[in-house]
């Protein structure tokens, strides 16, 4: 049986969410062992004059405990 633990992160790029995503994965997986899914919880814009600058995600991400 296997019991896992649920982390909200915060990650951002200036590329894309697509992007963010992944980054957000990365850095959670240098950290945390065994994880496992992420669940995209928000998706946000940052804007200036008019234009997108940045991609931010909040991300849900679980990991197994071992």
């Amino acid at each position: 049986m296997n019991v896992a633990k649920v982390v909200e992160i915060s990650a951002e790029s200036k590329q894309s969410f697509e992007d963010a995503i992944a980054l957000g994965v990365r850095k959670a997986s240098e950290t945390l062992e065994n994880v496992r899914s992420a669940w995209v919880k928000e998706q946000k814009v940052s804007v200036e004059n008019g234009k997108v600058v940045a991609y931010r995600v909040h991300l849900a991400v679980t990991f197994v405990l071992k």
